[in-house]
């Protein structure tokens, strides 16, 4: 199994060290050729999704990775992450538009807003969550489903292949939400 990174912004450099303790193999994605080498996998980091969204485009990746994920490329989106595949975005634009949620960005505030916490998360038990102007999700409608919640808001949903969560597994030791995905 082969996981590309998307390395434009953000904490893609985490992620990888998470891939590299689970053993397996990865690469980064930074520019519209690296969607030629061969991938089973996708994480969409954390970081500015304003940002990333805009050089998606420019880049001309964002239709191509649209496409792979519409065709069944399983897909983790963390924080900026499940900002680019939501359908809808409550005070932003939609990007990638994949993914049957709402997402309401930077709802946690600004970093002072940032925290750390452990809760339920379906299917693993309890996991470490950190969250950094974090965003959560409104709404979930047709085939996504609610993983975990924090304080009554929905911070980790799955839609068939697509994985997001409003806080970044990549930033604890806990191994569990990148395992859930690789199991996927």
């Amino acid at each position: 199994m082969t996981v590309a990174i998307l390395a434009l912004q953000g904490s893609f450099a985490e992620h990888a060290a998470m891939l590299d303790k689970l053993c397996v193999e990865h690469f980064e994605i930074r520019q519209k050729k690296d969607l030629d080498r061969h991938f089973d996998r996708l994480i969409l980091p954390g970081g500015e999704s304003t940002v990333m969204g805009k050089l998606l485009l420019d880049s001309g990746m964002m239709e191509p990775i649209r496409q792979k994920i519409l065709d069944g490329m399983p897909v983790f989106g963390t924080c900026a992450g499940l900002i680019l595949l939501a359908e809808q975005v409550e005070d932003g634009e939609c990007h990638l538009g994949t993914m049957q949620i709402r997402a309401k960005r930077n709802a946690y505030g600004r970093q002072l807003g940032s925290f750390y916490t452990e809760e339920e998360f379906q299917g693993i038990g309890t996991v470490p969550m950190t969250f950094i102007r974090a965003p959560y999700i409104d709404e979930v409608w047709g085939d996504a489903k609610v993983l975990a919640e924090v304080d009554g808001k929905i911070v980790a949903a799955r839609q068939g292949k697509q994985l997001v969560t409003a806080f970044h597994p990549e930033l604890t030791d806990s191994l569990q939400i990148h395992q859930y995905f690789l199991d996927m």
